[in-house]
């Protein structure tokens, strides 16, 4: 009976484990899709300032563009957006 109850424990715990991991790998999933959906916003706000604010608006949100991607871990997004950044700022004298 004891060696039931050890084996009946073994595989509770790694059950039990096996679960955690997989909560931990849907967790990052969905942080990743939400870092994301935060990146696709901040090009939508800077498209908006663009359109309708002063060159210093738009040379904001363009950094603020290139934050997102950073937090992201986009690293090819986010050269592109510090590039975009970079012409903004030249556009206002920085």
């Amino acid at each position: 009976m004891k060696n039931v109850f050890k084996v009946l424990s073994l595989v509770i715990i790694i059950t039990f484990v096996s679960c955690m991991g997989s909560y931990e790998e849907q967790a990052k999933k969905e942080m990743d899709k939400i870092e994301n959906q935060v990146a696709l916003d901040a090009e939508k706000q800077y498209e908006i300032a663009k359109k309708n604010g002063s060159d210093m608006d738009a040379y904001v949100h363009a950094g603020m563009v290139a934050a997102a991607y950073l937090q992201a871990e986009d690293e090819e997004n986010y050269k592109k957006w510090k590039e975009i950044e970079k012409k903004a700022g030249k556009k206002v004298g920085l």
